[in-house]
């Protein structure tokens, strides 16, 4: 029998963090929280089923490595550039009151001044995870405050990197040695940052680039991984640095690829999965029992984190020439501390420089603030206002003007487009021309990029996997259009679209024939196959060019449509009624035919005109400010730009076009 000792525990792990992310997320808060919790329920701590500590740690470190590889990949100087003149020095100030709070708060209890250093640094550091899908959630993402809040937490990321380099010195014993050991550690760190950053920013690019030419994707997945991994395990056993600060890099290298896109694609589910047991691992260090004895000093810390850096975060923020809610924003996105903080002090744990219950205290403090921190992100606008109720102060704190609008604010009667793919794109320029509002929900950030550009208004964010759609204006909405290609993404946006706005229409793709069926289930009333269409233009372009002819070729694409499409039409009464319907449609082909501004139709009325007795065709409908005219009168005027509707024979039809649109004689 083989020892499946460490497939058991990823299983449970795995198995308990679903349960306790699901459970999370029905409750509205972030997963992180259910991973956590789960990791507290499989600890040594608690009864029942109890996980091998170690294997799970050693599995938790592929869970830093990935996440520190996923920060390098994603690590962005220019979104820390473009909100400079606040991210910079606010950051950097944050950083060291906070740090300087924790220790102190230490003191209080006699700590150590190296475990109050760990305490400081561990809850100046704000979880990027938690931050985004707060962002997100609020539909603040891509707006200037989100992005102030973003380019904070880009060099708090970088500032991490630092502190784990810098870490081990403290571990030293003597003055000293402490200096010499800090001196080399930086010496050795910045040979391995050089090395990786001039060798590897040529060499990684161009291995991808040859690896892609193969056209193997699992060899690609396996270039990516060794480059990971193997340049993290480089940094620990040859420099002697973290394991953090190699992958940190090796995703910084990657990220000069034109590959790198892809790269974030296939490394995601690791990423995530292995970032799972990560929080695990972290959760099962919690005694609870400590916690609860220890209950005061949860409580003080717990409200360092939470209140005490949003009131740092937004003092600090007013100061500075943006609105003041960019700096409630930034308060309240600060007000929780997560992965980068147990990664700090894990490390403090590792080099002894704090106890378990100490790195407990920590634990609890994450718990806790990533659990209220969707409640932050709800206060943004209470205290707003209680604020504007004061206008000496709002005068002082707002000085520099009215914070910009949400994106949907103004739309109504618009339609909103998941998705700004191939077709999302053909459709927002096609509503564009027709002169109807658009608001796009997009989660790739150069497409939003795009968009902004051109003036159109978006959400950056996942619309499967947050609540941004609430942001979208659904309920003034006309229409959704779900373009995105994965039908389990799709199924959850409909169904949120359809609890938010159940009279909104819905339009969707489906990637498969079962797909029509669950995505109309759910609230869509339109769902198109695209496979499913081209297959039917070719069929009907090969069936033309046959010789059959184009009315039968119609009737039989607009049967398959029925078959494949109209799900809920089973008997054959129902068939028979709508094969009656189909036919007396064809029976009717309306072309429609533009009146150019210089065609001397314009000013005519339709019995001056006389187009019947000119061309055998009769006018059965006029278009004209978006207002359809059905069976016009013989005194109606005919106006430049119109769309009249003709009917007739088909000779007579096509004569009739040609005149109209260039003049030609009759």
């Amino acid at each position: 029998m083989h020892d499946i000792d460490l497939l058991i525990n990823i299983g449970v792990a795995l198995g308990v963090a679903f349960i306790g992310g699901y459970l999370a997320r029905l409750i509205r808060l972030p997963t992180i929280v259910g991973y956590l919790l789960a990791g507290v329920a499989i600890g040594p701590f608690t009864p029942g089923f109890v996980g091998d500590s170690e294997s799970i740690s050693q599995l938790a470190e592929l869970g830093v490595i990935f996440l520190m590889f996923g920060v390098g990949l994603h690590f962005s100087l220019k979104d820390l550039w473009r909100v400079r003149d606040i991210a910079i020095p606010g950051a950097i100030i944050q950083m060291l009151v906070a740090t300087g709070l924790g220790l102190g708060l230490s003191q209080l209890w006699g700590w150590t001044l190296s475990a109050g250093l760990i305490l400081g640094l561990a809850i100046s550091i704000a979880s990027t995870v938690v931050l985004l899908r707060g962002l997100m959630d609020q539909g603040l993402l891509n707006t200037r405050h989100g992005k102030v809040a973003v380019g904070w937490l880009v060099l708090e990321d970088l500032a991490t990197v630092l502190i784990l380099v810098a870490l081990p010195a403290l571990g030293t014993t003597g003055e000293s040695d402490g200096g010499a050991a800090l001196i080399l550690t930086l010496v050795k760190a910045g040979a391995f940052i050089a090395l990786v950053l001039i060798v590897g920013g040529r060499a990684v690019p161009w291995l991808l680039q040859r690896i892609a030419f193969t056209q193997s994707r699992e060899l690609f997945i396996l270039v990516i991984l060794t480059v990971s991994l193997g340049t993290a395990l480089g940094a620990a056993t040859v420099f002697g640095v973290s394991l953090a600060l190699g992958a940190f890099l090796a995703g910084v290298v990657v990220s000069e690829s034109p590959l790198s896109h892809q790269v974030s694609v296939d490394v995601l589910p690791f990423q995530e999965a292995f970032a799972v047991i990560f929080f695990v691992s972290v959760g099962m260090l919690v005694n609870p029992i400590d916690l609860v004895a220890n209950a005061g000093q949860v409580l003080a810390l717990t409200s360092l984190i939470v209140f005490g850096k949003a009131v740092l975060a937004a003092g600090i923020g007013f100061f500075f020439p943006h609105p003041a809610r960019t700096a409630l924003v930034v308060a309240a996105g600060l007000s929780q501390i997560g992965e980068f903080s147990f990664i700090v002090g894990q490390a403090g744990l590792g080099l002894g420089l704090i106890d378990a219950d100490q790195y407990g205290l920590i634990l609890a403090g994450a718990l806790v603030s990533i659990t209220l921190n969707p409640l932050m992100f709800r206060l943004i606008g209470p205290v707003e206002r209680a604020l504007q109720g004061i206008p000496a102060l709002w005068r002082i704190l707002n000085q520099h003007g009215p914070a910009p609008a949400p994106v949907s604010a103004g739309l109504a009667g618009h339609v909103v487009v998941v998705g700004w793919g191939r077709v999302g794109h053909h459709i927002v320029d096609v509503l564009d021309h027709v002169r109807v509002q658009r608001l796009v929900v997009e989660m790739d950030a150069a497409r939003v990029e795009d968009l902004q550009s051109q003036q159109v208004p978006t959400l950056f964010g996942d619309a499967a996997n947050s609540e941004i759609l609430a942001h979208a204006g659904l309920e003034r909405a006309r229409a959704l259009v779900v373009t995105v290609p994965d039908e389990a993404s799709a199924e959850l946006i409909i169904a949120a679209a359809h609890r938010l706005a159940p009279e909104v229409p819905i339009i969707a793709r489906a990637a498969t024939q079962a797909g029509v069926t669950q995505l109309a289930s759910l609230g869509a009333e339109d769902v198109i196959h695209p496979e499913l269409e081209g297959g039917l233009a070719i069929v009907r372009h090969t069936l033309i060019r046959l010789g059959l002819p184009i009315r039968e070729v119609q009737k039989y694409g607009d049967i398959v449509r029925r078959d494949h499409y109209h799900v809920g039409i089973d008997t054959p009464a129902e068939h028979r009624i709508l094969h009656r319907l189909l036919d007396a449609a064809q029976g009717i082909e309306i072309t429609w035919v533009q009146i150019p501004p210089e065609h001397p139709l314009v000013g005519q009325s339709l019995i001056e005109a006389n187009i019947r007795s000119r061309t055998g065709v009769s006018v059965v409908a006029i278009f004209r400010d978006d207002q359809l005219i059905p069976n016009p009168k013989s005194s109606t005027v005919f106006q430049a730009d119109d769309r009249i509707g003709l009917i007739g024979d088909p000779e007579d039809v096509g004569a009739a076009e040609a005149w109209i649109t260039d003049q030609l004689p009759t």
